[in-house]
């Protein structure tokens, strides 16, 4: 396969043009422009999906750190959002583009009221509880993995209430030690807990994704 190259970025910075030079090679941004998709991070939920059947007609779904909406695009898609047998709720501190099926909210995730907003909304319990939401980078492994850490635990514990008896929840984390708590703890509380890392999650990234289901409530 023909690889692309930048034909300019002397000004840029070498992690930016390293950045830059990944994204024009990588398949699945060329994958996600061709298919319509606002990000390539939908391939990992569609591969994710595919094989553990999370989200079914009519499920109720909720997902943190939605933006840009690549992955609340393909769970409005699966559980029929658009056609009114499904409901899918955003939610990101970032402003996001509005999307048939999809109900965003601009909201902080972390800010204490955010957590009932979210429910006010929702009326109701959830049956999958997505998160992928992460911390700007600050090229410390370390450090990184922490923060990353302290958003999936908050999701975690969101999920805990509002999940529906039998419901899931997937979330990202990163490899540093931590994430095997967290797993430990969701073990406790849902039939099934195991790390998952989809083809188009990078393999060169300590990104993992923490899927628990059967929550017993």
């Amino acid at each position: 396969m023909l690889k692309a190259r930048l034909t300019s970025g002397k000004h840029r910075s070498h992690s930016s043009r390293r950045w830059l030079q990944r994204q024009l090679n990588d398949p699945y941004v060329a994958r996600a422009k061709r298919e319509g998709f606002r990000a390539r991070a939908a391939f990992k939920l569609i591969e994710i999906d595919d094989k553990y059947r999370l989200l079914k007609k009519g499920t109720r779904v909720v997902d943190l750190g939605a933006a840009p909406g690549s992955w609340s695009e393909v769970a409005a898609e699966r559980v029929g959002a658009a056609h009114g047998t499904g409901r899918v709720i955003a939610v990101d501190l970032l402003e996001m583009a509005a999307m048939s099926g999809v109900e965003f909210l601009h909201l902080d995730f972390l800010d204490p009221r955010a957590p009932a907003a979210i429910k006010s909304v929702l009326a109701g319990p959830a049956d999958v509880v997505l998160s992928d939401m992460a911390a700007n980078a600050t090229g410390h492994r370390r450090t990184d993995h922490l923060k990353i850490m302290a958003l999936a635990q908050a999701a975690a514990e969101f999920a805990r209430e509002v999940l529906a008896r039998g419901g899931t929840f997937l979330c990202k984390v990163l490899q540093g030690g931590t994430e095997a708590a967290l797993l430990d703890e969701l073990k406790r509380e849902f039939a099934s807990v195991r790390h998952v890392k989809p083809a188009a999650s990078r393999a060169d990234s300590a990104e993992l994704y923490l899927l628990a289901m059967g929550f017993r409530g």
